[in-house]
């Protein structure tokens, strides 16, 4: 009934151990619960306990972590904040027979880092019986010893501790011992003298009981043999035997000696050292010298696995009397643990645009060794944009220290470098890898600052005109360049129906041809954008130069091409050599060399009587005019540009050498190309009405000379003596390169050495090519200088007189 009771209390004992937890400040969190408990089964609530919310354990990654290499024995459950056995707890694997088995735990959460120590105190349960070291106990008892003597026996062990340890002996019943209870063991007590000659030997059943309920128990045999007179045990120079061992000590390294005496002489005084009731694994590390009681070692000792031992070593002489003594080994600790570095937390890859001071990982540095051997330094020797922050406990914090730049550096290779102060120190290194993770934060740039492209007019559509690059150090689609034409317009047009961009490569194509007589330049302005988000972009201009071939033949503007206007040059028969006659005039669409004239005669009456200017295109009299010449003077003239290959023009040009025109033989004569017989008729009215005319002109004239001897002044301020009609558009600005400026006009006067000629000759402002940055005008000065004075001999030479007039009125 005791019994019961007792276990009842102690069922109820673990109960309120479970329910209730002693929670320790700062963090600290402390559960007791029995060992061998199922895995799974829960020990608490720690989310509750701690007042964390549940919902959030999964998210802040909670976890049970530990020191170095030690077993992880629970779990948290993270739906409902439960701690529970994740290994099979033995109590008295983990602590032998110390009275206190705490085991050491850390629930880590991050975001924010925390940092929470949980003890877990296992509690022992009657899982192990008592044992004895021996199954019989062998006693050689004298016969002569007297009542009252004590017999030391080995004492029973019992794996568990307090009251679930041996707690009671029980002996047989017998006629001659008693049980009785020593320190360190179970002493037989002689309770009536030994008689040999009645009884040698006697076997008697030792019971060792714990205090379980139900109780367990284990027995051994004693076997006493009565012997003559042997009244002296042995006796140990100490009770407790204590020595200090430096772990990792050499194989052999004598730890200590034990000594003990014995009064008897001979064989009663040979004592034997053997080791009493120890573990198997202690065992196999110590040996022991049976003579001389030298304890050695003869495996390596690590003070990380175990830091001290208790051995029990018995003294026993030759007649079996013994006596034990307990001797206690602490390991010390030397450095032999380099320091270990954990990466318990990685962000990886790292945005390049995260602020300086972002956490990026958290390192756990640990060093197994004690002391100021487990006292650990962490740093970052090398020359890179993180630092290493301490944190809780034994935890860094790898933080950024300025602005990422992936353009610059993509990775880093980190080495941590933790050591520990121990002498000589130790340290070890860990890599950490981290990548820089791209952002668009680089617009596209161009190689140039703009580009010039080249192209020859009447190109092929889809023509290669240039090409532009623009880089991006970006990454991927952030680096990914895509090219396009900006918005605009050329000539009135989208610039889009003029050219085209590959939008992957940036080559510029042409849509349509050019004609460089349209236009000779433009500029488009071309963006390069990359494929982020959002995206960059920049532009650059591009300058589009149309160069010139020679597509246009020269046109000529005077005279009048054949077919549209009959025009005849009157030359007076008193014309001296070099005389200018007449001017053709032409003019090239082309430009540079492609529009350089030249003029040439390639037929003519009179070979030698006329010549004309290579590139001014002047006729003049080569020699006078002699009565033997030809009145009617027909010339070809051909005009060429300069362009490869050459292409060229020609014209008629008419000359009469006349001095009036009465002289002038019938029309149908001079005009080869005339057929009309209706043209005489024409001729007759005509002739009579320039005859009416030329009267009333020739008293214009001396009424104009009689008030320019009053008062000087010219008669006409500018000349027209080419129509505007004659002059096509987009034909000036060629730099003197021969083509007619828009500048260039030809003045008509009247003749000042015979009052009869008829209204006009022709003269150049300059008889050389007219300068492209002049825009010429004549003074009153220079067309005295033409008129001369009217007193003066006639310079017939430089005065013609023409027919254009009498040609209008016929066509009118």
């Amino acid at each position: 009934l005791k019994m019961a009771i007792s276990g009842l209390a102690l069922q109820s004992w673990v109960i309120l151990l479970l329910i209730f937890s002693l929670h320790l400040a700062n963090g600290d969190i402390s559960y007791s619960f029995p060992e061998e408990m199922k895995r799974g089964s829960v020990i608490g609530n720690i989310a509750k306990d701690l007042g964390l919310e549940t919902s959030r354990l999964s998210s802040r990654k909670a976890r049970i972590d530990t020191d170095g290499s030690d077993k992880r024995y629970c779990d948290i459950n993270l739906r409902n904040g439960d701690l529970t056995v994740a290994e099979r707890i033995d109590r008295e694997g983990l602590c032998g027979d110390k009275a206190s088995c705490v085991l050491k735990q850390e629930l880590m959460l991050e975001s924010p880092l925390e940092l929470h120590r949980i003890s877990l105190h296992v509690q022992d349960i009657n899982d192990n019986s008592p044992q004895f070291n021996k199954e019989s106990i062998h006693i050689d008892i004298s016969e002569n010893t007297v009542k009252g003597a004590r017999f030391p026996i080995e004492e029973a062990h019992d794996a568990d501790i307090g009251k679930y340890s041996v707690q009671t002996y029980n002996l047989q019943r017998n006629e001659n011992f008693i049980l009785g209870v020593g320190t360190n063991s179970v002493e037989l007590v002689l309770n009536k003298e030994l008689d040999r000659e009645n009884l040698k030997e006697i076997n008697l059943l030792l019971t060792a009981l714990d205090g379980g309920s139900p109780q367990k128990s284990g027995t051994v045999v004693i076997h006493i043999t009565v012997l003559d007179a042997n009244d002296n045990v042995p006796v140990f120079s100490q009770a407790v035997y204590k020595a200090s061992l430096p772990e990792n000590s050499p194989l052999g390294t004598v730890v200590l000696t034990v000594s003990a005496t014995d009064a008897d002489e001979g064989l009663n005084g040979d004592i034997t050292y053997d080791f009493g009731h120890i573990s198997e694994d202690i065992k196999s590390m110590f040996t022991i010298d049976h003579k001389t009681g030298d304890i050695k070692v003869t495996t390596t000792v690590d003070f990380e696995t175990m830091s001290s031992f208790e051995l029990r070593v018995t003294a026993k002489d030759g007649l079996g009397l013994t006596s034990y003594a307990k001797v206690i080994v602490d390991v010390s600790d030397i450095n032999d643990n380099a320091p270990v570095i954990y990466l318990k937390s990685l962000s990886n890859p790292i945005p390049e645009n995260v602020s300086p001071g972002t956490e990026v990982g958290i390192i756990n540095v640990q060093d197994r060794d004690s002391e100021t051997n487990k006292q650990v330094r962490c740093s970052i020797q090398q020359n890179v944009p993180f630092k290493l922050v301490p944190s809780i406990k034994n935890y860094y914090s790898l933080v950024t220290t300025g602005q990422l730049d992936r353009e610059l550096v993509s990775d880093y290779n980190i080495t941590i470098t933790a050591t520990d102060e121990g002498s000589p120190p130790l340290s070890s290194s860990k890599t950490v890898q981290l990548s820089v993770a791209d952002i668009n934060d680089n617009p596209p740039v161009f190689e140039e600052q703009s580009y010039s492209a080249y192209v020859t007019e009447n190109n092929k559509p889809g023509s290669t005109l240039c090409s532009v690059t623009a880089r991006d150090p970006d990454w991927r689609q952030n680096g990914t360049v895509i090219y396009s034409l900006l918005a605009g317009e050329v000539n009135g047009a989208p610039v889009s129906s003029y050219l085209s961009v590959n939008g992957d490569t940036g080559v510029i194509h042409a849509v349509r041809s050019f004609d460089y007589e349209q236009f000779r330049s433009f500029k488009v302005h071309v963006m390069a954008r990359d494929n982020g988000s959002p995206p960059l972009s920049s532009n650059v201009t591009v300058s589009v130069f149309i160069s010139d071939v020679n597509d246009n033949s020269p046109q000529i503007l005077y005279p009048a091409p054949e077919g549209n206007s009959f025009m005849t040059e009157l030359v007076p028969k008193a014309a001296h050599g070099g005389s200018l006659v007449s001017k053709v005039i032409a003019v090239d669409a082309d430009s540079g060399q492609n529009a350089w004239l030249s003029y040439h005669i390639v037929k003519s009456t009179d070979p030698g009587l006329f010549t004309i200017g290579l590139h001014s295109g002047e006729i003049r009299t080569q020699r006078d005019i002699s009565e033997s010449d030809s009145m009617k003077q027909n010339l070809i003239v051909s005009v060429k540009d300069n362009g490869q290959p050459s292409l060229s023009a020609t014209c008629s040009m008419y000359l009469l050498i006349s001095d009036n025109l009465a002289e002038v033989p019938e029309l149908k004569d001079i005009s080869y190309d005339e057929k009309n017989s209706k043209l005489t008729s024409y001729l007759i009215i005509a002739l009579v009405s320039v005859s009416t005319f030329f009267l009333t002109f020739i008293i214009i004239i001396l009424g104009v000379r009689f008030c320019r001897r009053r008062k000087p002044r010219l008669l006409f301020d500018g000349a027209v003596a080419i129509p505007s009609a004659y002059l096509p558009p987009n034909y000036a600005d060629v730099d003197g390169t021969g083509t007619l400026r828009s500048a260039y006009n030809y003045d008509a006067y009247l003749t000042t050495g015979s009052r009869t000629s008829d209204f006009k000759f022709v003269t150049s402002y300059n008889d050389n090519t007219l300068p492209a940055d002049q825009t010429l005008r004549k003074s009153p000065s220079d067309f005295a200088d033409v008129f001369g004075d009217s007193d003066g001999s006639p310079e017939v030479g430089t005065h013609f007189i023409s027919l254009n007039l009498l040609w209008l009125i016929l066509k009118v």
